[in-house]
C-alpha cells in the first residue's frame, strides 16, 4: 500500500530562467463516473448528438448525480462545442471548457477540472466525447480535416507526400528505426500484446489472437507501418464526471482521485515542425504529472495511453521514461505490455484492437478508471492502485499525462 503526504505550493524553472510557481492539485479532485460505448461491431446506431446526452446521463448515474448537480461542462465537438452542449442539456455552468487538441483533449479537460474544482470555480464538471466514423462520415477518409492554406501542413508536409495520418507517422517509425535499430517485429509485438489484452474484452472489435508473422504480412498502409500497426476506425463515445475529493466520498461509486497531471505541445500538425521527431511531448508532461503526484515508474501498476500506431505507444513508453530513448523496441519484445507481463498496459486492447473513433484520450482514461475500480473482468490487474493515463493528440503535437489512483494512495 502506498502512502503520501500531498505538497502545497512547489516550484520549477523554465529554459529562460522564469520560475513558474504551481499549486498541486494531487487529491483535490476525484473521478466519479466513468462509462464509454463501443460495438464489437464497431459500428453505433445513434447520432453523435445522441451519444453525447446518453454518455452524461450514464456517467451520472454512475456517480450517483443528476443532470442539476452539474456546474462545467466540457466538450470538443464544435466551435463552442461546451455552450452548445450545456444549452442542449439546461446546464448554466460556472465553467466552461472546449479545449480541443485532439487526442490529448480529454487529459487536458481532467487537469482543467481539477485545477477548476480545486480553485473554487465549479464543483461538477462533465467530461464528454462522440463520434460515428464508422456508420457515417469519415473526417480522414480523404486524408485527414482540412487545413488552412497557410498553414505549415500545407505548406511544408501535403506537397511532399507527407498527408495524414499514417504516412506522417510513417516518418517518426522510420526515423526511430535509423536512430536506434528499432525493428518491424518489435512494433509489432506491441499490437501482438495489445490483441491478447483485446482477447479478454468481449467489447473489442478485434477479439481473435495474432502473431508478430500476422503483423508483418498485413498490408503495408506508410512504410514501414502494416495496417495492423494502425488504429482502427470504430464509432464510439465516453463521458467522465469529476468532483470535489470531499463530495467523492458521499456518492455511489468508488472515487478514483487525480494524482497528477501535466501537458506539453511541441508543434501543429504538421511533423515537419516538430524539433526531434522521435521525442513527443510527454518527456516533459509524464515527469511534471508524476512528480506533483510524488509517484516514481515503480508505483505504476496500469499503464494505459495513445496508440494510434504502434510507433505512438513505442515512443510515449521512452518519454513517460520507462526505458532510455531508444531502448524501446527491447523494452516491449518480451511481452512485458501484455496479460502476465511486467507493465499492463492498455488493458482494454487500445486503439488498435478496441475502439478507435478518431480521437482515443477518453477511454484512455475510462480503461484507467475502470481498472482502478476492480472493474476490470476478465483482464483485471490484480492490486491496481496507481494507473498513469497519457493522451495524445494532433500529430504527436500536444500530450497531456494523468496520473490516477485510489484511496489507499492518499
Amino acid at each position: 500500500m502506498l502512502c503520501f503526504v500531498a505538497r502545497g505550493m512547489h516550484g520549477a524553472s523554465t529554459e529562460t530562467g522564469r520560475r513558474i510557481v504551481r499549486t498541486s492539485l494531487r487529491g483535490a479532485a476525484a473521478i466519479v463516473g466513468a462509462v464509454d460505448a463501443v460495438s464489437s461491431t464497431g459500428a453505433l446506431d445513434r447520432t453523435v448528438e445522441q451519444l453525447e446526452v446518453d454518455m452524461i446521463r450514464d456517467a451520472l448515474a454512475d456517480a450517483g448525480l443528476s443532470i442539476h448537480d452539474v456546474d462545467c461542462v466540457m466538450s470538443t465537438n464544435g466551435m463552442m462545442a461546451s455552450l452548445d452542449l450545456a444549452e442542449r442539456l439546461g446546464v448554466r455552468g460556472r465553467f466552461t471548457d472546449s479545449t480541443m487538441t485532439g487526442g490529448s483533449s480529454f487529459e487536458v479537460h481532467v487537469e482543467h477540472a481539477a485545477a477548476a474544482i480545486a480553485a473554487g470555480l465549479c464543483e461538477v464538471a462533465v467530461i464528454v466525447y462522440a463520434a460515428t466514423p464508422r456508420s457515417g462520415p469519415n473526417p480522414f477518409a480523404s486524408g485527414g480535416p482540412s487545413m488552412g492554406k497557410d498553414s505549415a501542413l500545407f505548406q511544408w508536409d501535403l506537397p511532399y507526400g507527407l498527408g495524414l495520418p499514417a504516412a506522417s507517422y510513417s516518418l517518426a517509425a522510420r526515423r526511430h528505426m535509423h536512430e536506434f535499430g528499432t525493428s518491424s517485429e518489435q512494433l509489432a509485438q506491441i499490437a501482438v500484446s495489445f490483441r491478447e489484452w483485446a482477447s479478454k474484452n468481449p467489447n473489442a472489435y478485434h477479439q481473435t489472437p495474432m502473431t508478430i508473422d500476422d503483423v508483418l504480412a498485413s498490408p503495408m498502409v506508410a512504410e514501414p507501418l502494416h495496417k495492423l500497426d494502425c488504429c482502427l476506425v470504430t464509432d464510439g463515445a465516453g463521458a467522465l464526471v469529476v468532483t470535489s475529493a470531499e463530495r467523492a466520498k458521499d456518492l455511489r461509486s468508488t472515487p478514483v482521485y487525480v494524482l497528477g497531471a501535466g501537458t506539453a505541445h511541441t508543434h501543429g500538425m504538421s511533423l515537419s515542425q516538430m524539433g526531434d521527431v522521435t521525442t513527443t511531448g510527454a518527456a516533459v508532461s509524464g515527469p511534471q504529472a508524476m512528480a506533483m503526484a510524488e509517484i516514481d515508474h515503480a508505483d505504476i501498476d496500469v499503464v494505459e495511453l495513445y496508440d494510434s500506431f504502434t510507433i505512438t505507444a513505442l515512443m510515449t513508453l521512452e518519454d513517460l521514461g520507462f526505458c532510455s530513448k531508444g531502448e524501446g523496441g527491447d523494452f516491449v519484445s518480451d511481452g512485458r505490455l501484455g496479460p502476465g507481463g511486467a507493465l499492463p498496459t492498455n488493458t482494454n486492447g487500445g486503439g488498435l484492437s478496441y475502439t478507435h473513433p478518431g480521437m482515443y484520450g477518453m477511454f484512455v482514461l475510462v480503461e484507467a478508471v475502470r481498472q482502478l475500480r476492480g472493474e476490470g473482468g476478465d483482464r483485471q490487474v490484480d492490486g491496481a492502485e496507481v494507473a498513469i493515463a497519457n493522451g495524445c493528440g494532433g500529430v504527436l503535437s500536444c500530450t497531456s499525462t494523468i496520473v490516477l489512483g485510489t484511496e489507499s494512495t492518499l
